[in-house]
């Protein structure tokens, strides 16, 4: 219970992480990170800890604009950091939507554009995305492995020791700094695969408005989602 409402909490097992991390899911749900050698009753404990930082993320979300779930033909949505509104392009060659640009087919206007959107997003970002991290890489002197798109919801990106990075394709959405911010991020676990002074220092170095971006990131977060 956290301020007099009922709160899901959802544990996950990372032998990656090196302590417990609380945090608040966009569904409302809070999720503590369990690091190697934790458990789940020191996670419920960790949790308890902290149920006035929890309360602040609640109301704080609580307080965030209502953006519609449903994309109808108007509704502002995030296209490489800038606001776009689609709109109708009815003709004999079919129905379309036109946003900032771009063009695609549909079956109808009038109906949840969402899906359609974000089937056409995420092939864009699977295009756009590996080719960048790849292009970085090498400016950093870095192999990467493998490179996959994904629909993640808790996170941006991950990275394994083996040398795979997984991306969350609403980068695409993201401007290009943020973008490469994650990037960058993702791919300087590969010198340093923790979240120590000495990891965000390299973000830093290849890096240095890496907290304008998180500050982005933080304020758009309800339009990311």
């Amino acid at each position: 219970m956290v301020g007099g409402r009922q709160v899901p909490l959802r544990l996950v097992r990372n032998l990656r992480a090196r302590r417990y991390v609380l945090r608040l899911r966009p569904d409302g749900a809070a999720r503590v990170t369990i690091p190697q050698g934790g458990s789940a009753g020191a996670a419920h404990d960790f949790a308890k800890r902290n149920l006035s930082w929890l309360e602040q993320q609640l109301l704080r979300q609580a307080a965030r604009p209502n953006h519609p779930r449903q994309w109808l033909i108007g509704t502002e949505i995030l296209f490489r950091g800038e606001l776009a509104k689609p709109e109708a392009d009815v003709n004999s060659a079919g129905n379309h939507i036109r946003f900032a640009g771009e063009s695609l087919k549909v079956a109808d206007v009038t109906s949840d554009l969402r899906p359609a959107i974000e089937r056409y997003l995420r092939r864009r970002a699977a295009g756009e995305l590996p080719p960048r991290v790849l292009e970085l890489a090498a400016q950093q002197q870095l192999t990467v492995r493998r490179v996959t798109v994904r629909n993640q919801r808790s996170r941006w990106g991950s990275c394994s020791r083996r040398g795979r990075i997984s991306l969350n394709w609403r980068l695409i959405q993201t401007p290009d700094f943020v973008r490469d911010y994650i990037l960058l991020h993702e791919l300087m676990h590969l010198r340093e695969m923790n979240h120590s002074p000495r990891f965000w220092r390299e973000v830093k170095r290849v890096c240095p408005n890496y907290e304008t971006a998180e500050r982005w990131l933080k304020q758009n977060a309800s339009l990311l989602k």
